[in-house]
């Protein structure tokens, strides 16, 4: 007998008996286990879990997975519905336009007034019915004029066809085939009509194939153009019908308020970044303001959408405030001045963020010049957004671009007398610690002794301070592209009283109101 024995740092003793002369499966089955523990001491004995309760352990892991999925999903599609009503309305629209199309199928007599051609109704109203009327509207008239023009076109070439022979007639129709197809698909990267008729290219590719194609082998080539015609008609007019009809969705009117809810978020994000650089806060307020700072970012990201809206909004009819020739390129002018403030705002958000950080001296000797120029932007791009919203003329707008103007010369004033209260700190800390530094700002006093003071101290509040200015100055270009926006829209006139002070600072505010004499010139940075 063989006797093996080892013993663990515990005083746990194990000992194996294995016999001498055995085959090895009959030694398997012979092998001797003996455990002795130590008084006071206490051994686990955990036995291996088999197979099949492994592998139902794993199943019933995955399900309950997937069932989370499958609820939080639920969720989020609930919570999507809640909060825009109009989508789960635009699915009811489809099902109710397809629902009437397909009676084409269930009633005999339209069944037999369209014959077979009656699918050709279902694919239109899926592929033509849109969230917007005026998606609908640019889809239906690019299938309807693509699929015309094809069609004529394709009957043109095949009688040209029939006439030249059975020998030559492949050969045109599929020679007219690559000619169309090349010569359409290539248009597709002119600018104006990828724009523009992008889809009604493509429909017309797949017509003219189709009908060139299909009418090789079929006789009465007329009679299936006209049915696939009418009952592409019938799919186009039932799409129209129930998206106008039935709560429409403005494309023009959603860029309306898509432009005046990013300028509400440009003007929050700017007192957010404000708000996160001069105040010291910790915690759920300071995660709040790091959330409100970013709604730039819903600027920078808005430039396809404000586009396709842009682009649609052209093709609906008269609706609410908003005529058949809008001026909607405007639109996207003051899209484009908003993205070009906002891109100074990410560079403002970066200095926030940034690893070098002022001291905490230097932001006060800026903190109230800097926070009364943010505030007055602000309360500029939220009259801007009020005016689009209610589309009248703002009679406190210039009132409130002259107060900006004002606290720009404070805060230039304050960037003029910074060495100065730099100097006073200085010279206060010099009693302390008289150890000079390189590459430092200097000032010279009375006594004629050298103060110093470490650039990177001072240079983030300055580039803070040069970026708000330079924010002021593109909320400007803002401000010209509404009011090119409201004399082209013609916004309702301002009235003749006189406007009642908003500015929360007395003093800029009276001196703007009373139209003083007394002007005072902004300095250079």
């Amino acid at each position: 007998m063989a006797e093996d024995r080892k013993t663990t740092s515990s005083g746990v003793e194990w000992r194996v008996t294995m016999p001498d002369n055995h085959s090895s499966g009959r030694a398997e089955q012979d092998v001797e286990w003996q455990v002795k523990v130590p008084e006071g001491s206490t051994v686990k004995v955990e036995h291996e879990t088999s197979l099949i309760i492994r592998a139902w352990v794993r199943m019933v892991q995955f399900l309950v997975r997937r069932k989370d999925m499958f609820i939080g999903f639920l969720k989020n599609a609930w919570k999507l519905g809640v909060d825009d009503p109009r989508k789960v309305m635009h699915g009811l629209k489809v099902g109710l336009a397809l629902s009437l199309v397909s009676l084409f199928y269930y009633t005999r007599p339209l069944y037999e007034g369209v014959g077979g051609a009656a699918m050709w109704a279902v694919m239109t109203v899926v592929v033509v019915f849109e969230y917007t009327v005026g998606g609908c509207l640019y889809k239906g008239f690019n299938r309807a004029t693509a699929t015309s023009t094809a069609g004529a076109i394709a009957l043109g070439v095949h009688w040209v066809a029939h006439k030249s022979g059975k020998q030559f007639e492949p050969v045109i129709l599929s020679g007219s085939v690559f000619l169309l197809a090349s010569a359409a698909t290539f248009s597709r990267f002119v600018p104006t009509i990828k724009t523009k008729f992008d889809y009604g290219i493509t429909i017309f590719i797949l017509t003219y194939s189709l009908v060139a194609v299909s009418g090789y082998r079929v006789d009465a080539l007329l009679q299936m153009a006209q049915q696939r015609v009418s009952t592409i008609s019938i799919g186009i007019f039932i799409c129209l019908c129930v998206c106008i009809m039935i709560r429409p969705v403005w494309a023009g009117q959603e860029l309306h308020l898509l432009i005046t809810r990013n300028m509400d978020k440009l003007a929050a994000s700017l007192e957010g970044c404000i708000e996160e650089y001069f105040e010291e806060d910790s915690g759920t307020e300071k995660e709040k303001r790091s959330q409100k700072s970013q709604g730039y970012k819903a600027v920078l990201n808005s430039k396809a959408s404000e586009e396709s809206q842009a682009n649609l909004a052209r093709w609906e009819p008269r609706h609410g405030r908003f005529g058949f020739r809008h001026p909607w390129s405007e639109y996207l002018k003051v899209g484009v001045t908003m993205r070009y403030t906002a891109y100074c705002l990410e560079a403002l958000n970066g200095c926030i963020n940034s690893d070098i950080q002022a001291a905490n001296s230097v932001k006060k000797c800026l903190s109230d010049e800097c926070k009364k120029l943010g505030t007055q932007c602000a309360m500029v791009l939220k009259e801007l957004s009020n005016s689009i919203k209610e589309m009248a003329q703002s009679s406190r707008l210039e009132l409130l671009v002259c107060d900006m103007n004002l606290a720009v010369q404070d805060l230039q004033d304050a960037l003029r007398s910074l060495p100065s209260q730099l100097q006073k700190e200085a010279q206060a800390a010099q009693a302390q610690k008289t150890s000079s530094i390189s590459s430092a700002i200097t000032t010279s006093v009375k006594n004629e002794n050298i103060v110093t003071m470490p650039l990177m101290e001072v240079l983030p509040v300055i580039t803070m301070a040069s970026l708000l200015i330079e924010i002021s100055v593109r909320i400007e270009g803002i401000v010209d592209a509404v009011e090119s926006l409201a004399d082209l829209s013609e916004f309702k006139p301002v009235s003749d009283e006189k406007p009642a002070k908003v500015s929360p600072y007395d003093d800029d505010a009276s001196i703007a109101a009373q139209g003083s004499e007394t002007k005072k010139t902004i300095p250079e940075v």
